[in-house]
């Protein structure tokens, strides 16, 4: 793995909601301040865990100028980060604090060789695809915005279904009713994406993954299409309303007839990996699956 430059200043995001998380953030401050490394804190989180830090608000300019973005917390927090990091074209490292973290990239028992791996420069940068989203009511745009993981269009009643027609490069796939469908990235397979039925995808695989859930439907299975398609998700003009969410992160309420077109997005979002290895690795260890076979379990 080659050495990276030296780091100067980081930003940290937490996840401030328990004490031992707060108690991490400390240490972990400590640490890269005794290595003269600068840490910036988000000032929404930074009166929890320390008083001393630099602070900044919560926009597109929080991670600007810094060298990385530290997250410890699970995989929603490091979403959150991603939404910092990414205007800044700032690579961004997880510390999984919560249950499965697929996102991250060590575990908090490897935190001490996280920051230490860090302060050495050992660690290498993926670019992850993301998904450029535009929905439009009637040709007017309600609402442009992205996401790493997924964009899903949903019912907005639990007791309604959803009626919405899927089209691919202009021209029509299926339509049936559902509790909604979602457009996933690769790095969003193992997410949402997975929870609804769609196949795990490899992060270096360049696809848009659809997934219909729980369709009315014979043929509503997934989709893996091109990424230089556009997938589009038309809610039926004569329907009910449905909500559009990007990564559990932004939510934007559609009409009945509202359009949301979803592309491959012109920015990726850049994350860390402190060590080599396959991603068939990564996948056997976090889901914990089986590998020797039931003749020798």
């Amino acid at each position: 793995m080659t050495e990276r430059p030296p780091i100067y200043e980081i930003l940290m995001v937490v996840h401030t909601g328990r004490h031992a998380n707060r108690r991490t953030a400390e240490l972990v401050a400590e640490q890269f301040g005794k290595a003269g490394v600068a840490v910036r804190a988000l000032d929404v989180e930074a009166g929890d865990f320390s008083p001393d830090l630099s602070t900044v608000c919560v926009d597109e300019n929080a991670a600007k100028g810094v060298d990385l973005v530290f997250v410890l917390g699970g995989d929603g927090t490091l979403l959150r980060a991603a939404e910092l990091a990414r205007p800044a074209g700032v690579p961004v490292l997880g510390v999984n604090l919560g249950r499965v973290g697929f996102l991250a990239e060590a575990d908090s028992d490897d935190l001490d060789v996280a920051v230490r791996r860090v302060l050495d420069g050992k660690f290498h940068v993926d670019e992850r695809m993301t998904l450029e989203v535009v929905a439009t009511h009637e040709g007017e745009e309600i609402a442009r915005t992205w996401a790493l993981n997924e964009a899903s269009v949903e019912k907005s009643s639990r007791d309604k279904i959803l009626d919405v027609l899927i089209e691919v490069d202009g021209r029509p796939v299926s339509a049936f009713g559902s509790d909604g469908v979602l457009c996933a990235t690769p790095t969003g397979s193992t997410a949402y994406a997975f929870s609804a039925g769609g196949p795990v995808l490899w992060p270096d695989v360049e696809a848009l993954l659809v997934v219909p859930s729980n369709a009315h439907a014979m043929f509503a299975r997934p989709l893996v299409v091109s990424p230089s398609s556009v997938v589009a998700m038309e809610v039926d003009p004569g329907g009910h309303p449905a909500v559009l969410f990007c990564d559990g992160q932004r939510t934007f309420d559609l009409p009945p007839g509202a359009r949301v077109e979803v592309s491959a997005g012109s920015e990726p979002v850049r994350l860390v990996r402190l060590w080599d290895g396959p991603f068939t690795d990564r996948l056997v260890n976090k889901f914990g699956l089986p590998v020797q076979g039931w003749r020798k379990r």
